[in-house]
């Protein structure tokens, strides 16, 4: 077994740090927290390689910067980060808003799932994010936060979720990445 006492700065990771002779990373408040750097899709990969940054976790955002960020996240192939921020606006925004950002959250996972192979989990993730995106759009007054564009995001999540279910493996994440804004 290899040393595990520089990990963290050997990976760029920041959020997680390595305790020596411990056994698990931790982060600054001792829960534990992998520091193994990761590629594109979120898989860990071996520490000191070189991965992808992370989307830092319990950032607060406004729902239009929430909703950016995913995209640009998005559109670079990179759905396990953009789970990332959408987990936060569902952690850290209004109670009322909180069942649409769970349902964003799901299809980017749903989506990561896809492009990782994992086509039964990839397709019934995008299922249940779209079914929990439009349930709240359902009971919502328009507009949505941040100019999403539900109707949009739900039709994509199913027709990915039919996809990947005909065909299998989604090759490129950034190919088949969603508009969340009309």
């Amino acid at each position: 077994m290899e040393p595990r006492d520089d990990r963290s700065a050997e990976s760029g990771e920041e959020r997680a740090a390595v305790r020596p002779g411990r056994g698990r990373d931790r982060d600054a408040e001792g829960r534990a927290r992998n520091a193994r750097p990761r590629d594109g899709l979120g898989r860990p990969l071996p520490y000191g390689a070189p991965g992808v940054p992370r989307a830092p976790e319990g950032v607060v955002r406004t729902a239009g910067a929430s909703v950016d960020e995913a995209q640009e996240l998005l559109r670079a192939g990179r759905p396990f980060h953009a789970h990332e921020v959408f987990e936060d606006a569902w952690k850290s925004g209004p109670a009322e808003q909180r069942a649409l950002w769970r349902g964003l959250a799901q299809t980017a996972v749903g989506l990561t799932h896809a492009a990782r192979g994992n086509t039964t989990g990839g397709a019934r993730l995008l299922r249940r994010g779209a079914d929990g995106v439009e349930r709240w759009a359902a009971s919502a007054a328009p507009p949505a936060p941040g100019g999403l564009d539900t109707g949009g995001v739900v039709a994509w999540a199913r027709a990915l979720a039919e996809r990947v279910d005909a065909e299998g493996q989604v090759a490129d994440a950034a190919a088949v990445a969603p508009e969340l804004r009309a």
